[in-house]
Parts: structure tokens; C-alpha cells; sequence
């Protein structure tokens, strides 16, 4: 049970540094470094970016190891297209769905956000908008979406957090329009405003790593 977890956890790291700009297209990501910083063996290292070769993040150059493949504006904008529909779709179900205890913590949960980052307490911040979020994707009852939006979430750098210029902040802008559709029960509202929040938070992070732009056709 232990090596698949450790090889996710070394994806999941190398996957952010990419995501952020930290590794860039060409760089070669070394097994054995990644070890040292992750503080487990080469094994799981491997696995985890033979994984990230099967994502498209790396490529396998013959007798020279992993290197860094292209990151582009629309592949940025892509995954986060895919989370915004999810996401979306999860709030317009929860927006009929949850109790007034809890549009009262998400209430409390959002207020908290705004001390922590007038406190520039931004593990805080991350902290509660992570159970924002997850409140009311719960309250969606929707298992099975709740899924495949937690496998699409792997591609928002959550370890960097707080290198993403307005990621805090957009925490709490982005969330008064979402909690005002909630308030009112209007599931269409909620739909907009939390696909608005998820396309904001992807195209801050494509300014963020200064992605190349695309050049496909």
C-alpha cells in the first residue's frame, strides 16, 4: 500500500512544480533529486513520473532521463475548463440542498477567509477555503461527480498555493457573488459564479507561470 501512495505523492509534487513554472519545458527532472527532496527512495520517484510521462507533463528522453514537456496557455485552460463544469454543476445541485446550518458555515467559513487575509495568514486562508469548497460539494450529494471533481483537482498546485499571485485574495472576491446565489436558492446563479471563480483561478495561474501560447490551429 506504501509505494503506490509515495509514487502519487512524488507526481502530485513534480506535477505543481511544472503547473507553477517552477520546472519548465525542456528542464530535466532528476530521480534521484526529487528523492532527496521528497525524502523517500528512487522507486517510487520513477513510478510516480513514469505517471506524469503518461499525463503528457514529461517526456522519456533515451539514455538522458525525464525532461519537461511543453505547458501551454489552453492546456492550463483546459483542465480548469473541465473543473469549472464540475464544480459547477455541483453547486447549482447543493444550492437547493444545503441546510441553513450550512449556508450559515459556509457563511462563517468565508469570514474567516477575510481575517486570515487581512492577517496575511495564508495557510488559513487555504485551509478554509479548501472546506468551503468541499462543504458544498457535499451538499451537492453527488457522489460519483464529487469523484471525478476531486481526479480532476490534481492539477491545482494545492502545495504552492500561496505562490499564485490572487489565489488568496480571489478566495474571497470570487466566493460573495457564488454565497449570494446561494442565499437566494438560485442553483443557475451558483452554476455561473463558481465556473466564473474556477476560470479566474486557471487563468491566474497561466499569468502566474508565464505559460507559451498555443500555437495549434
Amino acid at each position: 500500500m506504501g509505494r503506490p501512495q509515495l509514487s502519487d505523492e512524488a507526481a502530485a509534487y513534480v506535477r505543481e512544480l511544472v503547473l507553477t513554472g517552477q520546472l519548465r519545458a525542456g528542464e530535466f527532472v532528476r530521480v534521484d533529486r526529487v528523492a532527496e527532496q521528497l525524502e523517500m527512495s528512487v522507486t517510487p520517484v520513477r513510478e510516480g513520473l513514469l505517471a506524469l510521462r503518461g499525463e503528457g507533463f514529461l517526456e522519456l528522453a533515451p539514455r538522458r532521463g525525464f525532461v519537461v514537456a511543453e505547458l501551454t496557455e489552453d492546456d492550463v485552460r483546459d483542465l480548469f475548463w473541465v473543473q469549472a463544469r464540475l464544480a459547477g454543476e455541483l453547486a447549482a445541485r447543493a444550492t437547493t440542498r444545503l441546510t441553513p446550518a450550512e449556508v450559515a458555515e459556509l457563511e462563517e467559513l468565508q469570514a474567516t477567509i477575510t481575517r486570515a487575509l487581512e492577517a496575511g495568514e495564508l495557510d488559513e486562508v487555504e485551509r478554509s477555503n479548501h472546506a468551503f469548497h468541499r462543504t458544498i460539494n457535499l451538499a451537492a450529494r453527488s457522489p460519483k461527480l464529487a469523484w471525478f471533481l476531486r481526479a480532476a483537482t490534481r492539477y491545482v498546485p494545492n502545495r504552492f498555493y500561496h505562490r499564485i499571485g490572487g489565489w488568496p485574495d480571489a478566495s474571497r472576491h470570487d466566493h460573495a457573488g457564488l454565497l449570494a446565489a446561494i442565499r437566494a436558492q438560485d442553483a443557475e446563479g451558483a452554476r455561473r459564479a463558481m465556473e466564473e471563480h474556477i476560470i479566474h483561478a486557471g487563468q491566474l495561474l497561466v499569468d502566474h507561470a508565464d505559460l507559451a501560447v498555443s500555437t495549434e490551429d
